[in-house]
Order: structure tokens, then C-alpha cells, then sequence
């Protein structure tokens, strides 16, 4: 009976110190069979990810199927824009990564300027998943999850071909984003079915609609007989349909695009532009999220996952215009 009631009778120095080393050691002990726990059960990681801009619906819609998984396992994202400016993005993931995420998500100013932010990501051993517009140096990533952008300007092409089989036609560009460098390789590969399809000239358009009027504006000025231009994207179709009704060409030049935002939907519907190809942005945000909480779990992802595109045009353009709605 005295032995089991040691700790309470002998209080001296040596027992209280005892006591104490073991408390700690217990607690680190729990602590860490805690800390192993939590990939597997979903836990309150912290994500982090950087778009190459908020001004655009589509990052919107997929920073929200990301936040909808990472959220409803108890995790909590941090949304970072980098305002087209690479060198913001750069230091915006630095940040990031100062804070030891669970995982990065991210969608690149530059798809070949971001090799240095990749090797610090690796160096510090997190995960980074790009969404969106892939990069140069794949084997630095986990994964990367985007739309079919070949097949999305391959049909593009498609549309244009069928209602103006001898287009004369003007691209904006944004060649430092591999989605789009795919896009317009989708482009053209289709324009090599139909020998009456003539590119005139290809432009940088930034992707917005600040950046496509002026550059469209010029086009149309330097080309009179201009009738098509592939923008590509939605933004960019939206300042280039602005630059061509001032120019008083309303109904002369054949806009085909790639995103299927509602703004898009919108100026199809009215018969401003012939054809987007809907990307779907909220599912690259989950399927991402989804693949990140795999990698935690220890299961093995994909390298290159693509999402299928559809083509919308005025026959199917209420199906963007009703799942908006929802």
C-alpha cells in the first residue's frame, strides 16, 4: 500500500521532476499519434493557392470547387492573385510556403517562369498541384488538372470553319500560358483540314478585355477584309466584340472563343459571338482538391489529368444560362 501511494507521500525535488518529464514525454507521445492521424482523416490542413488573376469568372468558379472540398474535410484554403504579374506570384507562394501548407495550388502568370518557385516547393517538401494551365517542368509537380484546351480550340476552329469556310482570320494570344499555347496548336491543327482558312495575324490580347480592345482595334485598321478572329479566351472575346462594334463591324467578323463564362453565354445568346467552348472550372478545383487530399491519404494521382470541353453555341447556350441559376 505505501509503494502505490508513492507520488502522493515522498513530494520531494527528485519525484516532482519525475513526474514532470514523464507528463511532457506523454504529451509529445499523444501529440504525435494525433499528428499521424490527421492526413487520413481529412484534419484542419491549410492550402494555399495562387491565380494568375481574380478579374476572370473562371478562376472564381474554380477557386470554389477547390474551397468546397477543402472546406467540407475541415480544411481551410488561403486565395492568393497575382495580378498577371509573375514576379508577385513568385513571392505570393513564398509566403505561402513560409506557413507549411499541406499542399499549393497553382495557376501560373509564366508557364516557364515558375521552374524556381517549383524547386523551393520540392526543397521544402510540399506537394504543389497546378490547376488550369500547365507548366514547363511537369516532374516538379504532383499532378496537373485542366481542360482539354488542344480539343477546346481544335473545336473553335471547327465551328468557324462551318459557317465561314474561308475566314480571314486574327488570333489574340497569351502565349506566356500553356493553355492557351494549346489551344491555338488546337486551332490550327483543325484550320489544316479546311485549306480555305487563312490566319492574317497573331497578337497578344494579356487574356482580358482591357487588353484585347486596343490590340483588336488595330487589327481591325491594318486588315480590311478581317473577318474572324479567335480570342482565347471569353475576356478577350469580350473586348474584341467592344473594338469591332466600334468599329461599326457589328455582324461581319465570326468570334469564336474558349471559357463558357455567363458573360460569354450572355453575348452568344444576342448573336455577338457564334461559339464558346465551356470549360468547367469548378470541377478542375475539385478534382485538384481531391487529388491533394489522395496524396495525403498515401494513395497514388495521376500526373496529367485533362477535363473534357463542350462546344456551346445559340442551340445549346441555355445550358450555361440555367446551370448559372442553380
Amino acid at each position: 500500500m505505501e509503494q502505490l501511494s508513492a507520488f502522493s507521500v515522498h513530494k520531494g525535488p527528485t519525484m516532482r521532476l519525475h513526474t514532470l518529464l514523464f507528463l511532457a514525454v506523454a504529451s509529445i507521445f499523444w501529440a504525435g499519434c494525433r499528428s499521424a492521424e490527421s492526413p487520413s482523416s481529412g484534419g484542419d490542413h491549410l492550402f494555399g493557392v495562387s491565380f494568375q488573376t481574380m478579374n476572370n469568372p473562371f478562376f472564381v468558379e474554380l477557386n470554389e470547387g477547390l474551397k468546397g472540398v477543402i472546406e467540407a474535410r475541415g480544411g481551410r484554403l488561403v486565395t492568393l492573385d497575382a495580378q498577371w504579374n509573375s514576379l508577385k506570384q513568385k513571392n505570393d507562394v513564398a509566403d505561402l510556403l513560409q506557413q507549411s501548407p499541406a499542399a499549393v495550388f497553382i495557376n501560373p502568370v509564366n508557364w516557364e517562369g515558375i521552374k524556381g518557385t517549383l524547386m523551393e516547393a520540392r526543397r521544402k517538401q510540399v506537394p504543389v498541384i497546378i490547376v488550369d494551365a500547365p507548366v514547363s517542368e511537369p516532374d516538379l509537380v504532383l499532378c496537373q488538372v485542366a481542360s482539354d484546351n488542344f480539343e477546346a480550340g481544335r473545336l473553335a476552329c471547327e465551328s468557324l470553319a462551318k459557317v465561314n469556310p474561308n475566314a480571314k482570320i486574327v488570333v489574340l494570344h497569351l502565349s506566356v500560358n500553356r493553355a492557351c499555347i494549346d489551344r491555338v496548336e488546337g486551332f490550327k491543327a483543325e484550320m489544316a483540314k479546311h485549306p480555305g482558312l487563312k490566319i492574317l495575324d497573331t497578337q497578344e490580347g494579356k487574356g482580358s478585355t482591357e487588353g484585347a480592345r486596343p490590340v483588336m482595334r488595330d487589327l481591325l485598321g491594318r486588315f480590311p477584309d478581317l473577318d474572324a478572329v479567335f480570342p482565347i479566351n471569353d475576356p478577350s472575346a469580350l473586348g474584341a466584340i467592344s473594338a469591332i462594334e466600334a468599329a461599326g463591324r457589328t455582324g461581319q467578323v465570326t468570334v469564336v472563343t474558349v471559357d463558357g463564362s455567363r458573360e460569354g453565354a450572355l453575348a452568344l445568346q444576342v448573336g455577338k459571338l457564334h461559339a464558346t467552348v465551356a470549360q468547367f472550372p469548378r470541377e478542375i478545383g475539385r478534382i485538384a482538391a481531391e487529388k491533394a487530399y489522395d496524396h495525403l491519404q498515401g494513395k497514388p494521382v495521376e500526373k496529367d489529368i485533362k477535363i473534357p470541353v463542350k462546344l456551346i453555341t445559340r442551340d445549346n447556350v441555355h445550358e450555361i444560362l440555367q446551370s448559372d441559376k442553380k
